[in-house]
């Protein structure tokens, strides 16, 4: 069964969800007064309608999808010029991405040894958990925008106490720092594309490692930050190229940091019937609304197209382990796979003008999907009707 968001819902046919199901994080939001987005694609965050938000100290809003399984929301926060954020800390983890704009941060747990960073756009960071924070915009003349995932849907699912949330003093002295590496964008690498740090100046532009097993030129960087249990990954593609079809657990925020074209397909019914396409263009934002909804990603453009997955789990030093396994997070489904494929390298990039080469000839959005693919899940192998097209 499918749990979506009303409007979602209708879009893909499916049931509308009954947000008495998620009254922790509902009843926050309706506290708080902040502006509430339910979509789950958005062509350009810069456009992302901002409201007043008093804890924030300026506007913001909150992606928030009305799935009693979502382990993580968007918070979407402008500061005005010369302006703060009100300092605050909180019993859920939180990542910043930094759409547009310059300033610095100050993290502490102790008010006797603070640290500030700078930062600017295209910078990726998180704050340990319940340490303290705040933000400052560097510029007199123009406002910051930014992004931030945090796991407070199931943290407020589990206490259903926004006070405890937020006036809670616990340190958390095994994710905390005080020395000036903690946000310096140093950090340690570890087998397997695990990049170790809390702060990276500029993930439109980082170096991203070979992944031969997703093959086609794909390269990766999984990324553990602040010792947090949600977890980021950076991914980008070459042109003419596109991921396998594949599912997972819901939450993956999707954000397009570089190229010039390119699509996703999200569906949920095995006959594709209710395939919806998201355009992108650098700024863009997908986020996969529901466990079992497959998403697939095309770069139609002219330049390598690089994203950005802030998602739920799966963040800590495991992933050295983890990442060893292609496609095998824990709850994710197996891919639609090419019936050409024997499975020794798991290539899960595909050329486009190579299937099209084989004879697909068929629509990019869909047909060439269902003709090249086979589907498989728990009940086993299933044969797609056009497989047997020459």
């Amino acid at each position: 069964m499918y749990f979506l968001p009303v409007r979602l819902g209708r879009a893909l046919g499916c049931g509308p969800f009954s947000a008495k199901d998620c009254r922790g994080p509902l009843t926050w939001l309706e506290a708080e007064g902040v502006l509430v987005h339910k979509e789950f694609y958005f062509p350009q965050i810069k456009d992302i309608e901002v409201g007043p938000w008093e804890r924030k100290g300026g506007k913001g809003a909150v992606v928030h999808i009305d799935n009693r399984h979502m382990p993580n929301d968007l918070h979407v926060v402008d500061i005005d010029p010369s302006g703060k954020s009100e300092p605050e800390h909180h019993m859920y983890e939180i990542n910043f991405y930094i759409v547009s704009g310059r300033g610095a941060t100050t993290v502490w747990q102790d008010e006797k040894s603070k640290q500030t960073f700078e930062w600017a756009a295209g910078a990726l960071f998180s704050v340990p958990l319940n340490a303290w924070y705040q933000h400052f915009n560097g510029s007199g003349t123009e406002k910051v925008r930014y992004i931030a995932t945090t796991n407070a849907p199931p943290m407020m699912r589990l206490f259903n106490d926004s006070s405890f949330i937020f006036s809670d003093e616990h340190q958390f002295k095994n994710r905390y720092d005080d020395s000036e590496e903690m946000f310096s964008g140093n950090g340690k690498l570890f087998n397997r594309r695990v990049w170790e740090t809390n702060f990276i100046p500029n993930a439109p532009d980082m170096l991203l490692y070979g992944w031969k097993e997703r093959g086609a030129g794909g390269i990766n960087a999984m990324l553990a930050m602040a010792h947090n249990n949600m977890g980021n990954h950076i991914s980008e593609f070459p042109v003419g190229t596109y991921k396998k079809a594949h599912r997972h657990g819901p939450g993956a925020h999707l954000v397009l940091l570089s190229g010039d074209s390119g699509y996703s397909l999200i569906w949920t019914k095995e006959d594709r019937s209710d395939m919806i396409k998201c355009d992108w263009e650098v700024g863009s934002l997908v986020i996969v609304p529901n466990d079992g909804t497959f998403h697939q990603h095309f770069n139609s453009g002219t330049k390598r197209a690089r994203y950005m997955a802030l998602r739920s789990g799966d963040g800590g030093k495991h992933l050295v382990e983890l990442v060893g396994q292609v496609g095998k997070r824990p709850g994710e489904l197996p891919c639609i796979f090419c019936e050409h494929d024997d499975g020794a390298d798991r290539d899960d990039t595909i050329r486009i003008e190579d299937e099209q080469a084989a004879g697909t000839g068929h629509n990019r959005e869909a047909d060439v999907v269902q003709h090249v693919h086979h589907f498989r899940d728990e009940a086993g192998v299933q044969e797609c009707p056009k497989c047997d097209v020459p």
